[in-house]
């Protein structure tokens, strides 16, 4: 039949586009899961794999037109590469909806099964781009979900799990029709109640301390300007000077303006601003030949008590791959992280124990998008902490797809998230995923918050994936035991 044209895959790339709709800051789930179902037909009506990557690309391009913003803070350097970058991630992304599309169409001829199929496969194929080329979860069908009750199956399931509620709820419809719909329309009304029990009941006593979160909200085309280190350093040490005393301070990522050095004099100005309070804030910090974005804590007489080094870095944006290896194997040392070039990696998920504070599992950055790296932290803390630069995501989307996954992993884990941000969303969240305390968007500032209460550890943080894993797989059995019945 050859290459189908352009407007045989428009309608689909347009309802991936409607499907971007349900995530932050929209949050349009009653517009996401119809277009969900509407691909869901589009796909198993014909050219699976070819329907099945426009909406993909559709979805991508609109859910992630924030990844343009990073060329713009050089752009007469940069800014020639921002539309290819984003075809390319979207495009590139989609791909995992066309494979799942295509492996669904060979599963089985029926129609009705085919929907279900697809919606199985896209639940794999969406978990998978969460771990595969050190994972990328970001956008998931399963998110639309995050600003209600429904979230709350995160405890239990994961984000993934919310995910594979999506795509089934939106492949009842096209699987039995007006039948279907409405079975979908009464499992979503119980999860949702589900959800919303959960989130009424009581919770645990909060343990009574109060955390200064810091925005300073430094553009990113300054935050290195030599000129601007001096006020941005006055700026924050005024914030955490400021009375009433808190119990801890804490800067966003890279917020100390210079290198840092235990002990020396930028340390020590930070420690007496903050007048005997302890300071956990983001720092670069160089060891040997090697750079790290790390979280550092001083102590009340302004010494280091503890350390974190960011272990999931950004591919492209703080190291490049295999640049370790090519100096390891050839001596090419231009890529290599431990040579000075970006970042290099630390060892893993660690629990910082701060004393009196708790202890706390610090996320930098985007580390807080990925549960399973959260639910192998060597022991359960007391709250997440996560610090970050948001300036790179821009002022429309990005910031608040950020924030609202990092809300996620509180849901997951049953704990509460300390979020500052350079530029971005600063706030407070509780072990349900609802927001206590938040700072004006983009605007300097400082926020004292109480920390909320932590609950109990949730099915996810005991088990992690598992009980989605063996949900979907007895699905998948489901679909291939009727697939090879006699009758089917």
């Amino acid at each position: 039949m050859g290459l189908p044209r352009w407007r045989d895959l428009a309608p689909a790339f347009g309802l991936g586009v409607l499907a971007a709709a349900g995530q932050a800051p929209f949050g349009a789930w009653h517009v996401a899961l119809p277009a969900f179902a509407a691909i869901i037909w589009q796909v198993v009506a014909g050219r699976p794999a070819l329907r099945g990557w426009a909406a993909g690309t559709g979805y991508f391009a609109a859910a992630l037109n924030w990844i343009v913003q990073p060329f713009f803070v050089e752009p007469e350097t940069y800014g020639w590469m921002a539309p290819f970058a984003l075809v390319l991630m979207a495009g590139g992304l989609a791909l995992f909806w066309g494979a799942a599309a295509a492996v669904s169409a060979r599963l089985t001829p029926n129609l009705g099964r085919r929907a279900f199929a697809f919606a199985l496969c896209l639940t794999t194929a969406e978990a998978l781009r969460g771990v595969v080329f050190t994972g990328f979860p970001w956008a998931q069908p399963g998110h639309i979900w995050i600003d209600t009750p429904v979230a709350q199956l995160a405890a239990l399931f994961g984000a993934d799990g919310l995910t594979l509620l999506t795509l089934v709820l939106a492949a009842l419809p096209v699987m039995v029709g007006g039948w279907g719909a409405a079975l979908a329309a009464l499992a979503l009304v119980a999860v949702w109640g589900g959800g919303a029990w959960r989130l009424a009941q009581p919770d645990p006593v909060a343990p009574g301390l109060t955390f200064r979160l810091v925005q300073p909200a430094a553009e990113q085309s300054l935050k290195w300007d030599p000129s601007q280190a001096e006020r941005l350093y006055r700026l924050q040490t005024g914030y955490t000077a400021a009375e009433p005393r808190p119990d801890l301070v804490i800067w966003p990522e890279t917020a100390l303006p210079y290198l840092y050095d235990a002990g020396g004099d930028a340390a020590q100005g930070v420690a007496e601003a903050a007048r005997g309070v302890p300071v956990a804030m983001g720092v670069q910090r160089v060891e040997g030949a090697a750079a790290y974005n790390s979280l550092a804590v001083l102590g009340p007489d302004g010494y280091q008590i503890a350390i974190y080094d960011k272990a999931h870095l950004v591919p492209f944006g703080e190291y490049l791959p295999f640049g370790d290896l090519a100096w390891r194997l050839f001596g090419i040392s231009a890529f290599a992280a431990r040579q000075g070039y970006g970042y290099a990696a630390g060892p893993g998920p660690r629990v910082l124990d701060l004393g009196r504070l708790g202890k706390a599992l610090p996320l930098i950055c985007y580390e807080a998008v990925f549960p399973a790296e959260v639910n192998a932290a060597p022991e359960r803390p007391g709250w997440l902490l996560q610090i970050t630069n948001d300036a790179w995501f821009g002022t429309l989307t990005g910031p608040f797809q950020h924030a609202a996954q990092a809300r996620l992993r509180a849901v997951e884990q049953g704990l509460p998230l300390v979020r500052v941000a350079n530029t971005g969303v600063t706030q407070m969240v509780d072990a349900k995923g609802r927001v206590t305390a938040e700072l004006r968007f983009g605007s300097p500032g400082y926020l004292d918050a109480a920390l909320p209460a932590a609950l109990p550890p949730t099915l996810f943080a005991r088990y992690g994936a598992l009980p989605f894993l063996l949900l979907l797989g007895g699905l998948g059995l489901a679909l291939l035991l009727h697939r090879s019945h006699p009758s089917a």
